[in-house]
């Protein structure tokens, strides 16, 4: 499904040992191939998200300098 200019959106199933597949379109989009790490981020109220790889150390960064409550 695509949405506005450089948005998409895919529905995954989850299995019975809790993994998702995702779609060939957002790995060939996002260059995910076996064996890459993904991280996965959760926040119980605006739900779960997964960064592009390679963007983690200034993902950390922005992450722990714009949540206060998180000491360094």
């Amino acid at each position: 499904m695509k949405g506005p200019e450089g948005t998409h959106a895919w529905t995954v199933t989850v299995g019975a040992k809790g993994q998702i597949v995702i779609p060939k379109e957002a790995r060939t989009l996002f260059s995910i191939q076996p064996g890459d790490t993904l991280l996965l981020l959760a926040d119980e109220k605006r739900g779960l998200a997964i960064p592009e790889k390679g963007s983690f150390a200034s993902l950390f960064q922005q992450v722990f300098r714009e949540n206060p409550q998180v000491e360094p």
